[in-house]
């Protein structure tokens, strides 16, 4: 960096007169009243430790886990109830027994979708109301990525598949199955009358 110089008298007074024989460029600044002084800010409160206190010996408390993704039987809960609330009960508590069912364990999404629409649009053909799907839970496989995979592909896929063309005019209803045919791992579809 530079050292500052300081003008002798001599350019000091050359300095002078030339500045006095210089045009601005822009106009003259304007001169505003002096602002009122700021008010004095509030005092702070006292900061919140970003840990909880804890006392030693105390046993350690998990941290809340907060699971953006809602689970599947709250999605399936959500939609709008578009059977007979009683059959609808009796359905979802294992009452009503599945005329046919479809076992898709062990296959592929790409070789379970075709089977799947075949499967529903015959049962309807065949004046069936109540079909049990049956996907399986999937196995929990290492996460090794930075996205979390869920259990379950045929598991999410199938509640989809069920709601769009083709199925989606064929199906009325999508329920989790009850525990004696299957549980999580199994839906009872509700089909329209043809």
């Amino acid at each position: 960096m530079a050292r500052r110089r300081h003008l002798s008298p001599e350019e000091s007074d050359l300095w002078r007169t030339v500045a006095r024989t210089a045009r601005p460029l822009h106009s003259p600044p304007i001169h505003l009243p002096d602002p009122s002084p700021a008010p004095e800010p509030a005092p702070l409160a006292p900061a919140k430790p970003r840990l909880s206190p804890f006392l030693l010996g105390e046993k350690h408390r998990k941290p809340e886990q907060r699971d953006l993704a809602p689970t599947l039987p709250d999605l399936l809960g959500q939609t709008a109830l578009r059977m007979d609330a009683g059959t609808h009960a009796k359905m979802t508590r294992g009452k009503l027994h599945p005329e046919a069912r479809i076992d898709l364990h062990g296959l592929t999404l790409a070789e379970a979708h075709p089977e799947l629409i075949r499967f529903i649009l015959n049962a309807q053909s065949q004046g069936l109301r109540l079909v049990l799907v049956i996907t399986g839970k999937g196995k929990r496989r290492d996460d090794t990525g930075p996205i979390p995979q869920r259990v379950g592909a045929l598991r999410h896929q199938v509640p989809h598949w069920l709601h769009l063309p083709p199925l989606g005019p064929a199906v009325l209803q999508v329920s989790e199955a009850h525990l004696k045919h299957g549980g999580g791992g199994a839906y009872y579809v509700y089909l329209r009358k043809r």
